[in-house]
């Protein structure tokens, strides 16, 4: 299964000398004087995240909001389009603080459909976030924008960033505790021995239901093929077509 339809993909974003990032072009923008953006050694590795090279970004307390980073169109992360089979975007944060980052994907024309912000719950310690960009589903993007502290600064912020994935690295077998069975089915659907987060959608990504459950009652639907994306007490994500008959 092709979690992505991608013409080239460089992923993960790791930074490290035989991987991605670390020799791209990024440029910095809305922060005062643009300190560039910094590839080191990994200041705090921990079970979270042990990688060597890291990207630090300096947030200026005279820089704006939504001063961030991008990479270079028609280079850098290459080309591709999210599918909704698999649509997260992943990214390891170490930050001192609670604010909200943002990322955004652009196509080549420049357009987007905005950022998607979500606030750190740790600080001083590798988080693992996850963006749901179900809704950015069927374009051709070729830019990435990190926004690393996306709010108002009354002084300078240093936050850390690392192993951007596209596409959940989580796709494929599903743990023992969720068994998805029977499939292809005519009516219910069972999860799991006890209940998980899930979300249903159809092929071209609009939600369907969602909710914890144990079994799902399909019975309400025409035939046809769905996306089940549940969540486990890891909070790992997976994803599984499920067949309607």
């Amino acid at each position: 299964m092709i979690p992505l339809m991608i013409e080239a993909q460089n992923v993960p974003v790791n930074f490290e000398s035989d991987g991605f990032g670390a020799d791209w072009s990024w440029r910095t923008f809305e922060n005062d004087n643009n300190p560039p953006l910094e590839i080191i050694e990994n200041p705090f590795p921990d079970d979270i995240n042990r990688s060597e090279k890291v990207a630090k970004f300096t947030a200026r307390a005279q820089g704006a909001p939504f001063a961030g980073c991008e990479s270079l169109h028609q280079s850098d992360i290459g080309s591709f389009i999210i599918d909704p089979e698999n649509p997260i975007i992943t990214i390891m944060v170490y930050k001192s603080v609670r604010s909200p980052i943002g990322i955004k994907l652009v196509e080549t024309s420049n357009a987007s459909l905005g950022e998607i912000k979500i606030t750190n719950t740790k600080i001083n310690e590798w988080e693992k976030l996850e963006f749901d960009f179900s809704s950015r589903i069927g374009i051709t993007y070729d830019q990435i924008v990190i926004f690393p502290d996306f709010r108002n600064r009354t002084k300078e912020n240093i936050i850390y960033f690392d192993n951007v994935t596209i596409g959940d690295v989580n796709q494929g077998e599903s743990p023992e505790n969720i068994t998805y069975y029977p499939n292809p089915t005519q009516s219910l659907i069972t999860l799991a021995e006890s209940p998980v987060n899930y979300i249903l959608t159809d092929l071209n990504g609009k939600m369907i239901m969602q909710g914890y459950e144990t079994n799902l009652n399909l019975s309400f639907l025409t035939s046809g093929l769905y996306i089940l994306r549940t969540t486990d007490s890891s909070n790992k994500t997976f994803t599984k077509k499920i067949m309607k008959y």
